[in-house]
């Protein structure tokens, strides 16, 4: 701990002696426009392709104490709802920039703050991947890492050559090679081979670079990575998928894991699974950090929260439309063609197999129709209050169910960004349950810190 991080110990003694879940903190969102109508978007509508708002964000999250921003992405437009480009397009959903870009603007303008970038293992080469994360981990001092994706969409494959997509399974198996075959380039360097040496006029010692010579099912490459060993030397890992195959890559692979849920059940039945499968592959439960999806609605008061959240809840056909759009996106398949007044649909998908049985109801959905089903708003953890109020039941869902923190997620814009970093983050600081500093300068070190 640095002389200047010792306020914390009061802090993280507490946490050790009376047992309370002080929990970790991060931000979900994607480059692109979609916060572009909300009111408080501000200069975020035409200036979203730019650095300064994203970089700004980062600044905003790192007083707020956040473990990083996770930036999501797509690489493809998506069409399959009613047979067109136009929702996406219309809404700003599209079009998507390199999130990667971000890493190194960012990094510059922070000190702790973490940036993992969203990557798609099945069309990125292995040792190109390497090679970025390990570029992108030294000019971060260790604060990089990659949100790994398989690519669901038919689209995507597209884009990348393919008439049809990889099996699902198959692109998780493919992903645990490809993890395999990137962290074998990463140790080619072994530790001390940058000698710097001017005496004897010696860089690097050739004894300590070696060869990868990975042969995998998928994936080989020869090596060595022509990248000296970046700080964290592993970048971190995060996974977000929650099918049985994408918690299995998870419990070998990541780092941190972005958990969809609408429950506290829920919540409390991942980190279970979560713990077990970690447990299975040889690894602690503390080793992978679980975060939880939430999207929190504040105001100065509780009432005008609820007011907050009826307006962009929208119109019972506007739920619909937005919750069709989703499914027609995790499923591939065209929900705005199906019968609404019929029962819900068994749905077989090569797509987003969990996002979809989430936005299904699990099986669990009491509605009679699909029509009662989607007019309802999809499902997600239910934070809406004053910042206090909502910190209060952050504090009690992680107490019930376990798990390590949240991921906010939501709108971009600078008045939410606010809202939460300014409004919020105090809220939660005050009852001890976010840190009040960064007790390390690396990413992965910062997750391990509680």
């Amino acid at each position: 701990m640095k002389p200047n991080d010792r306020h914390l110990m009061p802090v993280l003694a507490h946490h050790t002696k009376a047992g309370f879940a002080m929990f970790h903190m991060g931000w979900f969102l994607s480059f692109n426009a979609s916060g572009w109508q909300s009111p408080g978007a501000g200069s975020m509508t035409k200036e979203w392709m730019k650095a300064d708002p994203w970089v700004d964000m980062g600044r905003s999250m790192e007083r707020a104490g956040f473990d990083y921003m996770m930036l999501e992405d797509a690489s493809f437009i998506p069409d399959v709802h009613r047979g067109s480009m136009e929702g996406a397009l219309a809404s700003g959903g599209s079009p998507k920039h390199d999130p990667m870009t971000l890493i190194p603007l960012i990094g510059r303008a922070t000190k702790n703050l973490g940036i993992i970038a969203t990557m798609t293992s099945t069309f990125y080469p292995p040792f190109l991947a390497a090679r970025l994360l390990s570029t992108l981990d030294s000019l971060t001092d260790g604060r990089a890492g990659a949100n790994l994706v398989t690519g669901h969409n038919l689209r995507t494959a597209q884009n990348f050559g393919l008439d049809e997509q990889i099996e699902h399974d198959v692109r998780y198996e493919m992903a645990d090679e490809w993890v395999r075959v990137v962290r074998a380039l990463w140790d080619t360097w072994e530790p001390g081979a940058v000698v710097l040496d001017e005496e004897r006029g010696i860089f690097a010692d050739h004894t300590k670079v070696h060869l990868a010579d990975f042969k995998g099912q998928w994936y080989s490459s020869r090596g060595p990575l022509n990248t000296v060993p970046s700080p964290q030397h592993h970048p971190v890992f995060c996974q977000a998928g929650g099918s049985p195959a994408g918690r299995a890559f998870a419990a070998k692979h990541a780092d941190t894991v972005v958990a969809s849920v609408s429950s506290v059940e829920a919540m409390r039945e991942y980190r279970a699974d979560m713990d077990q499968r970690l447990i299975d592959n040889g690894r602690k439960p503390s080793d992978c950090k679980v975060l939880y999806v939430a999207s929190p609605v504040l105001a100065d008061s509780n009432e005008e929260a609820d007011a907050k959240r009826e307006r962009q809840l929208g119109t019972v056909e506007q739920r619909m439309e937005r919750t069709l759009s989703a499914l027609s996106f995790s499923t591939g398949i065209d929900f705005s063609k199906l019968d609404l007044d019929q029962p819900i649909p068994p749905v077989s998908t090569n797509a987003a197999r969990s996002t979809t049985e989430r936005l299904l109801g699990n099986g669990k959905s009491e509605a009679k129709t699909l029509r009662e089903h989607v007019s309802k708003d999809m499902p997600q953890i239910a934070l809406v209050g004053t910042p206090d109020k909502v910190a209060s039941i952050m504090g009690d869902m992680m107490e019930e169910a376990g798990g390590d923190g949240f991921l906010i997620s939501g709108q971009v814009t600078r008045r939410f960004v606010g809202e939460v970093c300014e409004g919020l983050a105090p809220a939660l600081r005050k009852r001890g349950l976010v840190r009040d500093g960064y007790s390390h300068t690396m990413l992965r070190e910062n997750l391990q810190a509680f």
